[in-house]
């Protein structure tokens, strides 16, 4: 069985003069003095060598050896850092936890943007349309109730009976009444103190400017009432009335209502036959009478002819069978065209 080295070494007193070393040994147990040790346990010395006196003093002496670099213990450090070696701060959580809650925010605001785009520019649309209805409203409100819209000038047009100068000074009580704001109730009042008017319309022109145009009643005929004749129209509304009879009118003796009262009454009838009769004849008629509407008849001026005409069916054609006949047989006293298709005269 080998046993280790130095085993059967003999112990050497303490007064024992010590062991010559050599140099090298020397400098390398100073070394591992001098070393720090590397890990933790125990570091087990090694064993010397103890040279033999009479081989050391026999041997000649070895040149001295060159000196080793002595050599700095490197101390190793690990690059890999382990995860729980730091852990963060409270601050540091909640920061982190903050800059998460921003960012999901934002992620669903693009989310919600990105879905309800179209339901988005529908709203704006409306809104836009509403902003501008809006504005319209508000500047027609502004503009009728600005004095720049207020009335300073009144025309009146289509009058030929009547005066126009009384009709605006009628009216000039809507003077400095903005535009829009017009009385048209107080117009239609004012206006209706003339019996000649049948009919107007009016016309604003801003900024202070209306144009009243009038339609002025068309007398048919007069109508006696005791001592006095009434100039009417075809609706029987009385145009004037004078105790001498008006010329170039002629006289109406029928009875009974307008048409928009009686469309059946002889004076609807005889107004009817009027109004279908040319200029030229018309200025020869003298009087015309009806009972009901079918025996309308009429005396011509000069001759004192007379004309039969019957209903007021078809006037027409028997206006225009009358004037052929009398061109064709001036001098005849009667002239029935009642029936437009066979007419006779005697």
């Amino acid at each position: 069985m080998k046993r280790p080295q130095g085993f059967d070494r003999q112990e050497v007193p303490a007064s024992a003069p010590a062991p010559l070393r050599h140099e090298p040994e020397a400098r390398d147990e100073q070394r591992r003095e001098a070393a720090p040790a590397r890990g933790v346990g125990t570091v087990t010395e090694p064993i010397p060598v103890i040279a033999d006196p009479s081989a050391a003093q026999a041997a000649p002496a070895a040149p001295p050896a060159e000196a080793e670099p002595v050599r700095t213990p490197r101390t190793e450090t690990s690059t890999d850092t382990s995860p729980y070696s730091r852990l963060p701060t409270n601050r540091e959580i909640d920061k982190a936890l903050r800059a998460a809650r921003r960012e999901r925010k934002r992620l669903e605001r693009g989310e919600v943007r990105r879905f309800t785009k179209r339901s988005r520019r529908r709203r704006i649309m409306w809104l836009a349309a509403a902003a501008v209805v809006a504005g319209l409203v508000l500047s027609v409100a502004l503009i009728a109730y600005s004095p720049l819209l207020a009335l300073k000038h009144i025309q009146v047009t289509g009058t030929s009976r009547l005066d126009a100068k009384a009709v605006e000074k009628k009216l000039s009580d809507q003077l400095g009444t903005p535009l829009p704001l017009l009385d048209q109730a107080g117009i239609s009042s004012d206006l209706a103190a003339f019996p000649l008017i049948r009919s107007y319309t009016v016309e604003s022109h801003p900024p202070d400017s209306i144009i009243v145009r009038v339609v002025e009643r068309q007398p048919v005929g007069v109508i006696q009432r005791g001592a006095a004749y009434t100039l009417v129209d075809a609706a029987k509304v009385p145009i004037s009335s004078s105790e001498k009879r008006p010329d170039g009118y002629p006289l109406i003796a029928a009875s009974g209502g307008a048409a928009d009262v009686d469309a059946d009454s002889g004076f609807a009838a005889a107004a009817s036959v009027l109004s279908a009769l040319p200029a030229d004849v018309l200025a020869q008629v003298d009087t015309i009478a009806a009972k009901t509407k079918d025996d309308v008849s009429f005396t011509l001026r000069g001759n004192g002819a007379t004309v039969v005409w019957g209903s007021a069916e078809d006037s027409s054609l028997k206006a225009a069978d009358l004037g052929a006949l009398l061109k064709s047989a001036p001098g005849s006293s009667r002239y029935d065209v009642s029936s437009p298709h066979s007419v006779t005269t005697g």
